[in-house]
């Protein structure tokens, strides 16, 4: 693929047997509404039932890495699907926060086992956040939703092969 070039979204994955949180950022409403209706589209979407899907909505993208965890610990969830939204302002408080959420969701991932997708949104301006939860497949929360998707997916299959010694066999 040549540079700039996009590759069109892969199909969906079954949903239908896994359990999902989603954490979601109160601050940004206007567009983390919309990137949670986004990523239960694509769930939905994807055969996961409506009681398969929890919503915790938490203040803001710093606390998102905290409530992912204790979602992950409870053991009730094949995946956590992390959304919000920060918007650069004139102070460095955005690349702190921005730097906070990605690590802080990175290590509750890696410290829990529970995969984690990132849909925090770190935009310029009001327009970029805006346009990156539009109605849609270009929908960030939608592609947050498919991704945890894939990995819950891939996660079951590397489990499922834990017994044999070179892993899969095609």
């Amino acid at each position: 693929m040549m540079r700039g070039q996009e590759q069109a979204p892969a199909p969906l994955a079954d949903a239908s047997r896994l359990r999902i949180a989603i954490i979601v950022a109160r601050f940004n409403a206007f567009v983390t509404d919309r990137l949670r209706d986004g990523a239960v589209a694509a769930l939905r979407e994807a055969g996961a039932a409506e009681s398969a899907i929890e919503i915790f909505p938490v203040p803001g993208a710093f606390e998102i890495p905290q409530a992912a965890r204790a979602a992950a610990e409870t053991g009730r969830f094949d995946a956590v699907v992390c959304l919000g939204c920060l918007i650069r302002g004139d102070t460095p408080h955005f690349d702190y926060i921005a730097a906070a959420a990605a690590q802080g969701i990175t290590a509750a991932a890696g410290d829990t086992g529970v995969p984690m997708a990132f849909g925090v949104l770190t935009t310029n301006t009001t327009e970029q956040a805006v346009e990156r939860a539009g109605e849609g497949r270009d929908n960030k929360g939608r592609e947050a939703a498919a991704a945890a998707i894939e990995m819950a997916t891939l996660y079951r299959a590397l489990a499922s092969t834990q017994s044999r010694p070179s892993g899969f066999r095609v």
